[in-house]
Parts: C-alpha cells; sequence; structure tokens
C-alpha cells in the first residue's frame, strides 16, 4: 500500500486514524466543520482550528472499481473499489476510501457487485488507514 502524504495541516487526520479515531478539522472560532484540511476556515477566515470526533457513519455518494493498467503495488489486489463516502453527521464532508468485507480485510475482499450508490457504511480501522464495512 502506498502510504499518504502528509502536509501539517492534514497531519493530524493520519495520527487519529493511526489511534483508531475518525475525527475532522473544525473551525475553533465558528465552529464550522472542514475537510480537507487546510488553515483557514473558509466561512468566518479564522486560523483556529481544532479536531473534533464523528460518528464513523456515513452512506456511499460514488464508488469506482479500478480496472488495469493499475500502479504495480494494487495490479495484484484487482479488482477492488474505492469509494467516497459521506457523513451521516456532515453530510458536505466526504472522505475517499476502500469498502472491505471487514476491518483488516484486504482491498478486494467485497464484491464490486455488493456496492450500492446510498448503502450505509461505517468505518474501520486498519493499519492506520479508515476503512468503510456496510453497516
Amino acid at each position: 500500500m502506498l502510504t499518504p502524504v502528509t502536509d501539517s495541516d492534514g497531519a493530524p487526520f493520519w495520527r487519529y486514524a493511526a489511534q483508531g479515531e475518525l475525527r475532522v478539522q473544525a473551525c475553533a472560532d465558528c465552529g464550522e466543520p472542514r475537510f480537507p484540511p487546510r488553515p483557514c476556515c473558509p466561512h468566518c477566515q479564522s486560523f483556529g482550528a481544532e479536531w473534533r470526533p464523528v460518528s464513523g457513519h456515513g452512506r456511499i455518494w460514488s464508488y469506482v472499481v479500478p480496472h488495469p493498467p493499475l500502479l504495480p503495488d494494487y495490479a495484484a489486489q484487482a479488482p477492488y473499489n474505492v469509494v467516497v463516502v459521506e457523513l451521516a453527521d456532515h453530510p458536505r464532508i466526504r472522505l475517499v476510501g476502500n469498502l472491505v468485507s471487514s476491518a483488516g480485510a484486504p482491498l478486494n475482499s467485497l464484491d464490486p457487485g455488493r456496492i450500492r450508490i446510498g448503502a450505509r457504511v461505517h468505518v474501520v480501522f486498519s493499519g492506520g488507514l479508515a476503512q468503510w464495512v456496510l453497516s
């Protein structure tokens, strides 16, 4: 698996994920959640930020099943899915990840034919990465 490239704004997201927590950045002044993380609030222009836990529940907003040619490290795992999940408690926030059969399962552990737009999912963590399973 490729390791995510982090910057100072997004590093806390990955630290919390490594601890098994799903958190999103929020403005420390107006409270508006934002993702992807960034230094300035797009609503009030404050530079104050905090990381708030979220429920980890959502629904599939979109998905794709990549086909070869793929990056060499992923070719052996095809077919696998990439999902965009809309968070239940913050519907304007969408996270990209993979839908797996259970925590720690390989990327190709779920038959792509089972994926449906709108399906309810919840987050699981494996190796510091957030993944999704059907609820």
